[in-house]
């Protein structure tokens, strides 16, 4: 079964081998130089955040009739397998995990696999989102760029963590991590703290021909929600 993952507009298909994630060297330039393009700010209050703010949590933003919890899943997932043919996954394998590095199952309600938000839903609040349209932190939340499969433990030991405050155990895949949270931040117009982008110009300084992701369909998101 081909696997089917949400771009925030258009479903896009993959070929159900799993591990795809954003594609991690894309053709988005370079990660570090894009560092740079990124504003510099203080951090916000987290006053009246909530998960809420940002829509029901896995919205079928694609209108595929699969939430986007499960589309994600679906491409990154090896041997998937589903309840109803094609959309709700109930057993399948992460592997590897990118957080921590080994191979994790997935049994859907007792599962060990979390969908992480490289870029935290409330760092992104502290850091813009609280000013932001209901429909662009919607957007935001359920973009296939900002969101992975990964090993829950890490994942939880993360909370809403940035690149100054947390990065991968799994440090070959470190300089994927940055440059996917860059990506998403430059696209979002999300700021970063001076020691966020500092953190992030150390790491991407060991790979300076890191690529941006570019996973998804460029043309998904309304253009307003990209960097100027």
């Amino acid at each position: 079964m081909a696997a089917v993952a949400v771009t925030g507009c258009k479903a896009e298909v993959g070929d159900g081998t799993g591990g795809a994630g954003p594609e991690p060297q894309g053709k988005g330039g370079s990660a570090l130089a894009a560092v740079d393009a990124l504003t510099v700010k203080g951090r916000a209050p987290k006053t009246g955040y909530a998960r809420e703010r940002f829509g029901t949590a896995w919205a079928d933003t694609d209108s595929n009739h699969c939430g986007t919890r499960d589309d994600i899943l679906k491409r990154d997932l090896k041997s998937v397998r589903y309840a109803d043919g094609d959309c709700k996954v109930v057993s399948g394998t992460l592997a590897p995990d990118p957080y921590g590095g080994k191979d994790i199952s997935f049994t859907r309600g007792r599962s060990k696999v979390d969908i992480d938000h490289l870029v935290a839903l409330s760092d992104a609040w502290q850091k813009g989102a609280f000013q932001w349209e209901p429909s662009k932190r919607i957007a935001f939340a359920n973009d296939p760029l900002n969101l992975l499969a990964v090993d829950a433990s890490p994942n939880r030991s993360k909370g809403d963590g940035d690149t100054a405050t947390w990065l991968p155990p799994n440090k070959g895949y470190r300089c994927t991590y940055v440059a996917g949270q860059v990506a998403v931040k430059k696209k979002y117009e999300v700021w970063v703290t001076a020691a966020e982008r500092a953190a992030m110009k150390k790491v991407l300084g060991t790979c300076p021909d890191q690529k941006l992701p570019t996973g998804g369909n460029p043309t998904a998101a309304p253009s307003r929600f990209h960097a100027r």
